[in-house]
């Protein structure tokens, strides 16, 4: 089952760029009774003029950082001497690990666009702990101030500070006081009400040791005898690097480069790259304008294979009530608001 938005009701907005929308459902009911309002922008934010806080680097995170992609780049090296095994066990993990992001902390945990069985559930946030992003709860925290604080001071990867801090940048210095404070008001008492969420929060070091750097290491040394050289480097942190990498993008080239068919006032673009290197995630200015919308896109499963496995799990009854968009509201909302380019699906 798909639940449609179908009419967009504007409201006044304090800025010129900005349309606040109610969205009403096939019944007529405002959809803000069905979905958070913690995802949509909010301009009653306001910038402090004058001089920023002072820079203060976070050393640990610099070292770490040089550290994991120096083993990455050795990783790359015994690529040759891996056997077929080891790489295809490689490839499992990223797109394991990379669904815990995507279809999980993302799209179900941050924006509540489907909902999910028990077990299904439990996967994703397995497969969260493998990708080591930060736990479900502090990853849909940053996300929902990333959406209602989008570009501002209080964006905790602001793109207009440059495409080095929105992607990693912003890892390696002490976040601006303003994203600290936002954090602390945005609504997450369905988070806290979540024990899938709360139980890997409260274990989520040794949840990460065992699945994000042990079960990658040991399952291609015990199961086909690979050295555990190549197994700590390879499906450990080449693989692990590749996605973190995957998933910056999503906040630094999304933002800068591509067209903007939905909305040409906010910066959020649609780029097919890092659509397929974030198996879905880069129909950015699609999924700023529509946070609800479980696809993140108006093209289904077209370089996105994130909205391919949340309908396999609708399929065998593991997920219902995806949200989405509705082709009028999308015809609406393009009309009003596009750059007027050729759509990238």
């Amino acid at each position: 089952k798909v639940i449609h938005s179908n009419e967009e009701v504007r409201l006044p907005s304090k800025s010129q760029n900005r349309t606040h929308v109610i969205r009403l459902s096939k019944a007529g009911l405002p959809v803000c009774l069905l979905h958070s309002t913690e995802d949509v922008f909010a301009d009653t934010y306001a910038e402090k003029g004058g001089p920023g806080p002072v820079r203060t680097l976070v050393w640990r995170n610099i070292w770490l950082m040089v550290m994991l992609h120096a083993g990455a780049l050795y990783g790359v090296c015994l690529i040759p001497t891996a056997c077929a095994l080891t790489l295809a066990w490689t490839a499992v993990c990223f797109f394991f690990s990379a669904l815990g992001v995507t279809a999980g902390a993302h799209r179900l945990w941050s924006h509540r666009s489907y909902k999910a069985s028990p077990a299904l559930r439990v996967f994703l946030a397995l497969a969260n702990s493998m990708a080591f992003q930060n736990d479900i709860y502090e990853w849909a925290r940053d996300h929902r101030v990333h959406h209602k604080y989008s570009e501002t001071d209080a964006d905790p990867h602001n793109a207009k500070r440059g495409f080095f801090f929105a992607h990693v940048g912003w890892l390696l210095v002490r976040k601006h006081p303003d994203v600290t404070e936002k954090g602390r008001k945005v609504e997450l008492s369905d988070l806290k009400a979540d024990k899938v969420v709360m139980f890997q929060r409260r274990h989520y070091k040794l949840s990460v040791l065992i699945l994000c750097f042990l079960v990658p290491m040991l399952v291609p040394w015990y199961f086909w005898g690979e050295s555990l050289l190549v197994g700590y480097f390879l499906p450990v942190l080449l693989r692990y690097t590749v996605a973190l990498n995957a998933t910056w993008l999503v906040n630094s080239a999304a933002h800068m480069w591509g067209n903007r068919p939905y909305d040409h006032t906010i910066n959020p673009r649609e780029n097919r790259i890092v659509a397929f290197s974030a198996i879905g995630e880069g129909f950015h200015n699609y999924h700023h304008t529509f946070p609800f919308d479980y696809a993140t896109s108006e093209f289904g499963c077209r370089l996105n294979l994130t909205t391919a496995f949340i309908d396999l799990m609708c399929f065998l009854r593991l997920a219902c009530e995806r949200r989405s968009a509705s082709k009028e509201m999308i015809a609406a909302r393009v009309q009003r608001t596009g750059d007027g380019s050729v759509k990238s699906g």
